[in-house]
């Protein structure tokens, strides 16, 4: 994805998809509980092309996970909505989320006729164990299928995944990434693992069958994954779950590593491990670091957790990005 693109959501709560995985609750996740209308969807685009710049690159997008899951009939009716957008070029493409198993020729030729460009699968593991335990009910085999189709149709696919499900290890997250690498994915999205009531995660957990990672795993095995994207030229469109209402207020959140600033912590620890490289080669503790203007926040860290982490450093701004 070398083009920056500006996301206008929707959000789509899960209620056509036929499976509950035991992690999901997307009531809380999505912070929605039913469909918007077309009305709804109109207003969401209106107030949201006149925040953003005229010459910016824009996509519609329909979060939620589940959107080829719903009849062709509803998948149309909020397609054509953007229709108008489309051909006035006030929008460049569309972008869903849908399960690899809910993905045909029959869906894809609508999709491509509709303007999609970029289809984000939620594969969450690509190892048949892990799938199997959390009941997402398709194989790593409906997940390369399906990747294999989008790319046919000449479209972008993203493949989003989440780390600490149950019997996950940073080995076979590893081995996730590199299979959606393997499988084409221009992007991902990774998700932490998060217990939240109404789930049958929220069973085990209570129950003593289920451990979730800590913040400060979490924020490891990403920095492990965001080092090999990165290497293999993959987008991350996110790290961590949208901060809701709901999960701010931790009123239904149970156990986990939620963080409103995730991607924040992520990025800072992968400064802190870059400053402390730097002090090793070079000797010395007062080392000059110099930073792309971007990620001046992430060097300095998190709360300006870098800087006071190695107080005798000094920050200047990079013209090399």
């Amino acid at each position: 994805m070398s083009t920056n693109y500006r996301v206008i959501p929707v959000f789509l709560p899960m209620l056509a998809c036929p499976h509950r995985c035991i992690y999901c609750n997307q009531f809380v996740i999505s912070g929605q509980q039913k469909l918007p209308d077309v009305q709804d969807v109109v207003s969401m685009i209106e107030r949201n092309l006149a925040t953003m710049p005229v010459k910016a690159h824009k996509r519609v997008a329909f979060f939620g996970g589940s959107f080829t899951c719903l009849p062709m009939s509803i998948q149309n009716r909020y397609l054509d909505v953007v229709q108008t957008y489309l051909k006035s070029r006030q929008i460049e493409g569309i972008q869903l989320s849908t399960r690899p198993d809910y993905i045909d020729d029959e869906i894809l030729q609508n999709l491509k006729q509709k303007g999609v460009t970029l289809i984000e699968l939620g594969a969450q593991s690509l190892d048949d164990d892990i799938l199997r335990r959390c009941g997402r009910g398709h194989t790593v085999e409906d997940v390369r299928r399906a990747s294999e189709r989008i790319r046919r149709y000449d479209m972008e696919l993203g493949l989003q995944m989440m780390i600490g499900l149950p019997g996950d290890t940073l080995e076979t997250a590893m081995r996730t990434a590199e299979q959606i690498v393997a499988f084409g994915a221009s992007c991902t999205r990774i998700y932490p693992t998060l217990v939240v009531e109404g789930t049958a995660l929220a069973d085990d957990y209570q129950s003593g069958n289920y451990t979730p990672l800590t913040l400060e795993e979490s924020v490891e095995w990403c920095k492990e994954l965001y080092r090999y994207f990165t290497a293999h030229h993959v987008t991350i469109l996110r790290m961590g779950l949208h901060p809701t209402q709901d999960l701010r207020a931790g009123e239904h959140l149970l156990a986990g590593p939620f963080h409103v600033s995730f991607k924040e912590l992520v990025l800072t620890a992968l400064w802190r491990d870059r400053i402390a490289a730097q002090i090793a080669e070079e000797g010395r503790a007062d080392v000059t670091v110099l930073v792309p203007p971007r990620e001046m926040n992430y060097a300095v860290g998190y709360a300006s957790a870098n800087r006071k982490t190695f107080p005798s450093i000094k920050f200047e701004i990079s013209n090399r990005q």
